[in-house]
């Protein structure tokens, strides 16, 4: 009984048909959280080579070094892998086609992007950290430009 009075309100009430060019309604994607992940990842980068080990003799704080490095590794892992989804959403589900014409290397920025991600889990590299944040930077302009607008680029440290 439910299904022939829904039904009869769908014919009498029928809803408007809609188009989206992505996946979500516009207004939900957005570089930001990239960019706050990416700069973790730097962050932590740099925590883990300018942490000093200790005297090997004092186990106390041995433990509390090898407890701070892994904390830091985890957290750079954790980062490198949300920034990497948080690009390829960017990238698979906001940029179009019609957004190659603009930017023809687009899909090689996100690639590569996608694989500093990974570099910066696998190793304990300053250079890849930067190159993220670069990488992160340049998809900032690219994915604000495709809305005519110029939405400043800031980083919290």
């Amino acid at each position: 009984m439910f299904k022939q009075i829904a039904a009869k309100l769908k014919s009498n009430f029928p809803a408007p048909q809609v188009h989206a060019h992505c996946d979500g309604p516009c207004g939900v994607y957005d570089p930001s959280s990239a960019r706050i992940t990416a700069e973790a990842v730097l962050s932590m980068t740099k925590k883990i080579m300018d942490l000093e080990p200790p005297a090997s003799s004092d186990k106390a704080a041995m433990v509390a070094y090898h407890n701070t490095l892994s904390r830091y590794i985890a957290i750079k892992e954790e980062q490198a892998q949300k920034t990497k989804e948080d690009l390829l959403i960017l990238w698979t589900d906001y940029f179009k086609p019609v957004h190659l014409e603009k930017y023809p290397d687009l899909h090689d920025t996100f690639w590569k992007a996608a694989k500093l991600c990974s570099a910066c889990k696998v190793e304990v590299s300053l250079q890849h950290a930067n190159e993220l944040m670069e990488a992160v930077h340049k998809i900032h302009h690219m994915f604000w430009a495709t809305k005519d607008r110029d939405v400043s680029w800031y980083k919290a440290s």
